[in-house]
């Protein structure tokens, strides 16, 4: 069965950017889909991107990458037929952050524009037409797939039809609670911070120092290496402390007031505003933990951990009323996997810092309390967790991993309509294969449309 994988289209960025580096092919028709031809530079341009990425291709690249180039053709045809539209701000938000990890990888804009040998907005341009196309592939994909829902009997006919091979192993997974503390940073700590802050925009603003510098120098988040900027936003996108403050700025010569979020202190300057985006540049400090703050928060919730022993009151309770975790204490503090969704963990999911201690813990113990990053503020914070279940590594089952297998049939499912789709429209659609793109073990069959 074809993978649903196949088409999907995660290099089709790369389609469009790096004609760069094909000045020196001969253009040459390899493939004509409908009207349309699939030329050799962008084969080679697609196979230069899936290098770079170090993707693997499961075949000869000059056969698999042309087949999936006239696999989208068809999708997009089909999407033009269906009149899909596509959110045009949905799409520069994909391309932003799409630049901002060229950028990221490269070093700088100058760099990406050497590197692709055309300005960031032609760039972004091409980005945009290519992103497009595949938020419409992928609509015309969930349309075709929209009525696929599994029922329990549907799940257990296709976990029966399985074979031993194809029941896949799950890992040793967890489930876990915890309950976290801020340390107090003191009130002298917190001034210091601010008073370099309103140094460094005086600086600026008497044009003694440039913004970016001082960000570069200064600044305690990775946008530093930028000179703090952090690409186009939407408000969405931003924490609302830091959105209401940089939406509200006109001048990119001024320097904004002190921000606190939960992060640390900014301070912030306008780039540009583009609609409902928005690129600026920040400086960020965060006041420091010092020591004694840190046993401080250890002593106060291993009194806290001794009450729960003690059945004074919950974990549950303790999670709801005392932890500082905004992610969990509304959920009887009960961590959420972001990845795979759900409760349960592989331990290498796991922040480190808890792994390291679940490992340790048998089912319903509570841990010491311990220090960790967290990572949504990358700030020092002190936690107890609760191993609340662990499930030993096991072939896959019914009882203990529905939800797994659930989605492996809808998967399948899935792929088994975008399979016979994209049969169906190629027996109608005119497809010319020239020679020397012939030899070929295709996953479609054609070379009988010619």
């Amino acid at each position: 069965m074809v993978k649903a994988k196949i088409f999907f289209i995660a290099t089709m960025i790369a389609q469009a950017i790096m004609s760069n580096a094909q000045n020196n092919i001969i253009e040459e028709v390899a493939w004509v889909v409908g009207d349309e031809p699939i030329y050799k530079s962008e084969i080679e341009e697609q196979y230069m991107q899936m290098q770079y990425e170090k993707q693997s291709i499961d075949g000869n690249p000059y056969c698999v990458i042309p087949e999936r180039i006239a696999i989208n053709k068809l999708f997009l045809h089909q999407a033009k037929i269906d009149t899909v539209e596509v959110q045009d701000a949905l799409v520069m938000q994909q391309a932003d952050s799409r630049i901002n990890y060229f950028i990221a990888n490269l070093g700088s804009k100058e760099k990406v524009e050497e590197y692709f040998r055309k300005p960031l907005p032609e760039l972004r341009e091409q980005m945009m037409d290519v992103i497009r196309d595949q938020y419409s592939i992928q609509e015309v994909q969930r349309s075709l797939t929209s009525d696929v829902k599994a029922t329990p009997a549907d799940v257990r006919k296709y976990f029966s039809t399985l074979s031993a091979d194809s029941i896949p192993f799950v890992p040793l997974q967890v489930e876990v609670q915890i309950i976290t503390l801020n340390p107090v940073i003191p009130q002298q700590e917190i001034d210091d911070v601010k008073a370099r802050l309103r140094d460094y925009t005086n600086r600026i603003n008497s044009g003694e120092s440039d913004f970016s510098t001082l960000a570069i120098l200064y600044s305690e988040d990775g946008s530093s290496i930028y000179g703090g900027e952090i690409g186009f936003k939407g408000r969405g996108e931003l924490v609302p402390e830091y959105a209401s403050v940089a939406f509200n700025l006109n001048d990119t010569k001024k320097v904004s007031k002190i921000v606190e979020t939960e992060f640390g202190y900014h301070i912030i300057q306008l780039i540009e505003k583009r609609g409902d985006r928005i690129n600026t540049r920040h400086i960020l400090l965060r006041p420091k933990v010092s020591e004694k703050n840190l046993t401080d928060a250890l002593n106060r919730l291993d009194s806290i951990r001794t009450d729960i022993v003690a059945n004074n009151f919950t974990f549950e309770a303790g999670a709801q009323y005392i932890s500082q975790d905004k992610n969990t204490k509304n959920n009887n503090g009960m961590m959420v996997n972001q990845q795979a969704g759900g409760t349960k963990f592989e331990m290498a999911e796991l922040p480190q810092e808890v792994a390291k201690v679940v490992d340790t813990l048998q089912v319903n113990e509570i841990s010491k309390p311990f220090i960790m990053i967290d990572r949504s503020s990358n700030r020092e914070v002190v936690a107890i967790v609760k191993l609340k279940n662990r499930i030993e590594g096991h072939k896959a089952n019914l009882s203990e991993d529905y939800q797994m297998i659930r989605s492996m049939y809808e998967n399948s499912a899935k792929a088994k309509i975008i399979e016979d789709w994209v049969k169906k429209k190629q027996k109608e659609t005119y497809v010319r294969i020239e020679e020397g793109w012939r030899d070929c073990d295709f996953q479609y069959d054609w070379l009988n449309n010619n």
